[in-house]
C-alpha cells in the first residue's frame, strides 16, 4: 500500500494513499458532498452506501487500483486505474479522477494524476483512456492539459443518474505523453515557488 504526503498550492498538507475497505464511510461522505451535477455524471450511484462498499471490497480493489487524498481524515479526492487483466485491451487502463470542489485548482488533480500514473506504469500499462460525458467541461480541460486527446464521441450512448441520455466522450493518452505533461507541469510549479 502506498502513502505519500504532499503540499498543495495553498500550503495545505494532503495525504495520498491506497484506498482500503476501512474507507467506506469516508468515501460515502465524499460522494454525498458532491454537487448534484457532479453526481449525475458518475457511472454508478454513489448515493447508495452498498455501491460504495462494493467498490472498496476485495473484488473491487482487485479490478481497480484506487487512491484517495485526505485532509484531517476526510477524503477530498478519489482516483482509480481500472485494469483490463487479459485479452486485447490488456495494455490499456481506464483512469478515473474526482476532486472535491473545495480542493480544485490547488494542484491536487495533478498530484493524484502523478500517483495514478505511477500505478499504471507499475502495472505495465501502455495507454490510458478516460470516459466522460460531454457536459463535464472542467474534467475535459484537466485531461486535455494532461495530454489526453479527444478520440471519439458516441452520441446518446450513456444515461446519467437522472436517466437523461448523454454523449460519451473517450479521451486517450499514452503513458509517455502523460509523463511528459506531468513533468512539465511540475517544473512550471517549481519555478513559481522559487521566484
Amino acid at each position: 500500500l502506498m502513502e505519500k504526503i504532499c503540499k498543495l498550492v495553498d500550503g495545505t498538507e494532503v495525504t495520498i494513499r491506497s484506498a482500503t475497505e476501512n474507507d467506506v464511510d469516508k468515501s460515502f461522505a465524499f460522494f454525498q458532498a458532491l454537487s448534484s451535477d457532479e453526481k449525475a455524471y458518475l457511472r454508478v450511484d454513489v448515493t447508495d452506501h452498498n455501491v460504495v462498499a462494493q467498490r472498496l471490497g476485495n473484488k473491487g480493489l482487485q479490478k481497480a487500483k484506487r487512491l484517495v487524498a485526505l485532509v484531517d481524515d476526510q477524503i477530498i479526492a478519489d482516483g482509480a486505474i481500472e485494469l483490463n487483466s487479459a485479452g486485447w485491451e490488456a495494455h490499456i487502463a481506464e483512469l478515473r479522477l474526482l476532486v472535491s470542489d473545495t480542493a480544485q485548482r490547488k494542484g491536487l488533480g495533478m498530484a493524484m494524476a502523478e500517483e495514478l500514473y505511477l500505478v499504471a506504469a507499475k502495472e505495465k500499462v501502455e495507454e490510458i483512456i478516460v470516459k466522460l460525458m460531454v457536459p463535464q467541461t472542467e474534467a475535459r480541460k484537466i485531461f486535455s492539459r494532461l495530454g489526453f486527446q479527444e478520440e471519439v464521441v458516441l452520441k446518446n450512448y450513456v444515461k446519467d443518474v437522472r436517466g437523461m441520455k448523454q454523449d460519451l466522450l473517450i479521451m486517450r493518452c499514452n503513458l509517455d505523453a502523460l509523463w511528459k505533461e506531468l513533468e512539465g507541469a511540475f517544473n512550471e510549479a517549481e519555478k513559481l515557488e522559487t521566484h
